[in-house]
């Protein structure tokens, strides 16, 4: 691959996992917290300070998470939530659109917060399961030309690509500094 393609990507990619764009558009938790307030009021669901911390908990991250990983987050922060409320406020928060699930192709849902970002599309690592994300603009041209083309008003994408990384000389894999043997 050319080097000018490389760099274009660095550029587009953060190894931290998040896309530079994302942060642009980070909302304060407070407009989150008013949004899922009438969500809830519209639904005619309890307003419950569990419900919130887990909302703030969500929305205190940079990464993906399954179910299990925020259950025990919160369970460390001496937060008392069931893995029943767990579940039931991630439904709520996906219903009202600030929490998206992902099925990256294991058993395992991965969710992740959604207010405020921009379409971005997900490398998993074959060897340690991390969730890369990643923009690039190339793919909203070809989503609005295949929509042109065969006359559909595109309303999103959804782009996962899965590889197992480089390893350095010593058999490290390049991102991560992990073993790969």
């Amino acid at each position: 691959m050319p080097s000018t393609n490389i760099s274009y990507l660095c550029s587009l990619l953060l190894l931290t996992g998040k896309c530079q764009l994302l942060t642009e558009n980070m909302i304060a938790y407070d407009e989150v917290k008013v949004i899922f307030r009438d969500y809830l009021e519209e639904k005619k669901q309890r307003k419950t300070p569990e419900r919130f911390a887990i909302l703030e908990e969500i929305y205190g991250r940079n990464d993906h998470f399954d179910v299990e990983m925020l259950y025990l987050q919160m369970k460390n922060k001496n937060y008392h939530v069931s893995r029943a409320t767990v579940y039931n406020t991630l439904d709520l928060l996906l219903q009202s659109g600030l929490v998206v699930k992902h099925q990256f192709g294991n058993n395992v849902a991965k969710y992740e917060r959604s207010h405020g970002y921009r379409q971005h599309d997900h490398l998993i690592c074959g060897h340690c399961d991390k969730v890369y994300e990643f923009c690039d603009p190339r793919l909203q041209q070809v989503t609005s030309k295949m929509g042109e083309i065969l006359h559909f008003n595109v309303s999103g994408h959804s782009l996962t690509l899965q590889g197992k990384p480089e390893a350095n000389a010593e058999g490290n894999c390049i991102n991560c500094g992990k073993n790969l043997a």
